[in-house]
């Protein structure tokens, strides 16, 4: 990685003997000598020019589309070398003399027409920008020439096996490396020390600290912030101070090319006319705390309220961290150009390319974010480039046969599932200072944006033969956006390649390890990993992420919210709900609530007179397990989940609502994905509570639909099960006060009373 470029300079330090003996007999510099698997030169001297010839990775940059020798490849180099070190007036005429004697003036043009102009340093920035990660469908090499504007047809088919290859380009990755490209002429050199991002990859842990955030050592502190709330602050490590009031955190420092479009940051999100919003209170203390570059767990992210804020504000810190990563080694990239003989050491990089992880439930969110990239990084009045924007918008953009449906449906449902909601996807994405490329490879790529599942089918599985984690292994920022909705997806996925994050590569992939940093070479880059995760709900689930698969030595701070007024004050049916609490020893411990619901609660309702009952059950095992139970009892029930056919659903609420089958199974997930109002329910028996607080009130209040259709009220029924484990979903339901009288109460049994004027 970035040989070629300190090889063409070394042609200038020949002398005149040596530059003779090359003309001569044609001989390779050792220089040329560390190709990997390169052929022997006999091989390609006797290749007929209709063979297609393999390329060299180190030739392919400056090679013509027709099949060339090593000898002009040879003179081909000394050209490009003396361009870049302005020595061309002298090079020159020795080439064109041994043109005269080989008669190849014609290829030799064509090279020299070429390399016009490549040694002005912005030329090579505009290459960097507009090819530097270049994606499948339209893009070539980063340094290749005008004459590449027609590729040829193997080519093209290359690429089409790019995209088919999970986006592995390992032919070409190492021609996307940074380490070749310089900055802009101008470009401010100097880099703030006082920033965080320098300082948090620069400090060195010793072997004792890795050790002591290994063994779980906690120091615990609490603060408030006025728009987060209370903050609960983790640190491993006592010599990194705590987390104090907002002042202690202000808004890190900005890079220059998303800095003018600080105050557009919720420009993305406006929707319909009138002023785009500034930058809110809470985006402010969301970046100050992400500028600490510790473990971020916000769980107060409403689809309606909170996420377009969020969106915008982890992107802003993604671009932020990136394009700082990018300057820093094109920085270094000059110093070592200027300095070739220096002994200082840059480490800059990690072992692969890859620095951030974002998953998203949906194709629907992968296009806003992409979008509130685009947004950020466009000047005032100008456009950014953009390689393959169209191809993008037409595969995540809405379907065409999304036709809205005729039902009604909460506002979160909308928020939620709006645009295309495919779940299996992954894209690659690199950033350069004026230009964006989507689809770039994996390995060539700064930001990776998918869903579990998408990265799930590249990581495989332990035993198969094609899989690939290699490009997670340097993952310096991981976000986990909308958490909850990957509960309702599938959480295998999620903690599958939370597994795969930061793991050693098994492959090099052309790094140079002289820039490599020593904590990636020490396989410590999981401590100097931020994650951050936001999601709607408080759930265990989720806070286990960041217990057990987040090490970071800046330590963790976690958003709590407690809600004073529950969701059971949405219930607008006058329903007496019955709260029982049983005992157990484990939250996963499922074999108490079941044991629990067939002793206790299921005989109540076996009598013909207690028909019409509707069992919630949140797990899908659970479902099953309940399921079983009661076709070996040969009990009269219906089973709705998310797997059922919708002739299936039919069949179901029609035999529930006409009374033919006393019982009805109801998965939480088909709810979730569905939000159909089940009518002929005088029953309900929460065998869990939900897990969205809001769920609770919406199933309550279908028994609405009976009493507006018969005009009578029922004596309707409600029962829920809870534990001590429940503590997150019981205080969303009742209220916090209420959930700690519930919990430390003596009685297992509460009552609540809904639909009148004094609630009991």
């Amino acid at each position: 990685m970035g040989r070629r470029k300190r090889g063409n300079q070394e042609v200038s330090n020949l002398n005149k003997k040596q530059k003779k003996h090359l003309k001569e007999y044609g001989e390779q510099h050792p220089f040329h000598d560390n190709v990997v698997d390169r052929p022997e030169e006999t091989q390609i001297l006797r290749l007929p020019n209709s063979h297609p010839q393999r390329r060299q990775p180190e030739y392919e940059e400056g090679s013509d589309e027709e099949q060339q020798s090593a000898y002009q490849k040879l003179l081909s180099t000394m050209i490009q070398g003396a361009d870049v070190n302005s020595e061309e007036s002298e090079v020159d005429e020795e080439v064109l003399e041994v043109v005269e004697r080989e008669g190849q003036e014609d290829e030799i043009d064509d090279d020299d027409d070429d390399d016009d102009g490549g040694d002005d340093e912005e030329d090579v920035e505009e290459e960097d920008d507009d090819g530097e990660d270049l994606g499948e469908e339209d893009k070539d090499l980063p340094d290749d020439s005008e004459n590449k504007a027609q590729p040829e047809k193997k080519e093209e088919e290359d690429t089409e096996e790019i995209i088919e290859g999970e986006f592995t380009d390992k032919k070409n990755e190492a021609a996307f490396c940074l380490e070749k490209n310089l900055p802009a002429e101008g470009e401010n050199s100097e880099e703030l020390k006082e920033d965080m991002f320098v300082e948090h990859q620069e400090k060195e842990l010793s072997e004792e600290e890795v050790s002591q955030i290994s063994g779980g050592s906690k120091f615990k502190t609490q603060v408030k912030w006025p728009k987060l709330g209370t903050l609960q602050c983790v640190r491993q490590l006592e010599r990194f101070p705590a987390l104090g009031q907002p002042s202690s955190a202000p808004v890190p420092p900005i890079h220059k090319t998303i800095q003018a479009n600080w105050h557009q940051l919720n420009q993305s999100s406006q929707s319909g006319s009138g002023a785009v919003p500034d930058v809110t209170e809470l985006q402010k203390e969301l970046l100050g705390l992400m500028g600490t570059y510790k473990d971020v767990y916000f769980a107060n992210s409403s689809p309606l309220r909170e996420t377009k804020e969020v969106r915008s504000a982890y992107c802003f810190h993604v671009l932020n961290h990136v394009l700082k990563a990018n300057s820093r080694v094109l920085r270094n990239n000059a110093k070592l150009k200027e300095n070739k003989d220096a002994e200082e050491d840059f480490r800059d990089q990690g072992i692969t390319r890859p620095k951030v992880l974002i998953l998203v439930p949906i194709r629907d969110g992968a296009l806003r974010v992409v979008q509130t990239f685009i947004t950020l990084m466009e000047p005032k009045g100008k456009k950014i480039d953009v390689s393959n924007k169209k191809r993008f918008k037409e595969e995540f953009g809405e379907e065409s046969d999304n036709t809205p449906s005729n039902l009604q449906r909460p506002d979160d449902y909308h928020a939620i599932f709006s645009g295309n909601v495919d779940d299996h996807f992954r894209i690659g994405v690199s950033v350069m200072k004026h230009s964006m490329c989507l689809y770039s490879p994996f390995y060539s790529s700064d930001i990776i944006i998918a869903s579990p599942l998408g990265l799930r089918t590249v990581l495989g599985a332990d035993g198969e033969s094609k899989r690939d984690f290699d490009f997670l292994s340097s993952i310096e920022l991981l976000i986990v956006d909308q958490a909850d909705v990957f509960l309702m997806q599938n959480w295998e996925h999620v903690l599958h390649v939370l597994n795969h994050v930061n793991l050693q590569p098994l492959d090099s992939h052309g790094v140079d390890f002289s820039r490599v940093r020593m904590w990636n070479l020490n396989n410590w880059a999981a401590h100097y990993r931020q994650t951050l995760v936001f999601s709607a709900i408080q759930e265990p689930q989720i806070t286990n992420i960041l217990t057990k698969h987040c090490h970071n030595y800046r330590g963790q701070v976690h958003c709590k919210t407690t809600p004073k007024v529950g969701s059971i004050c949405q219930v607008l049916v006058q329903l007496p709900h019955v709260f029982q609490m049983f005992h157990t020893d484990s939250f996963r411990d499922q074999d108490a609530r079941f044991q629990f619901f067939v002793d206790k609660i299921l005989p109540q309702y076996k009598d013909s007179v207690m028909s019409h009952t509707l069992i919630y059950v949140p797990s899908y095992f659970d479902f099953v397990r309940l399921r079983n139970y009661l076709k070996k009892r040969d009990v009269s029930f219906a089973s709705i989940s998310e797997y059922s056919q919708r002739s299936e659903v039919s069949r179901a609420r029609h035999y529930f609502q006409k009374g033919e089958k006393q019982f009805l199974l109801f998965s939480e997930r088909f709810h979730f994905y569905k939000r159909y109002t089940i009518k002929g329910i005088f029953n309900l028996i929460f065998y869990g509570l939900p897990t969205y607080p809001n769920f609770y009130s919406e199933v309550c209040n279908m028994l609405q639909a009976d009493v507006r259709e018969s005009g009578s009220s029922p004596s309707f029924t409600c029962t829920a099960l809870y534990s001590r484990y429940d503590t997150h979903r019981l205080a969303a339901i009742t209220g916090a006060d209420r959930a700690a009288q519930m919990l430390h109460s003596k009685k297992p049994v509460h009552l609540f009373i809904t639909g009148e004027e004094n609630n009991t």
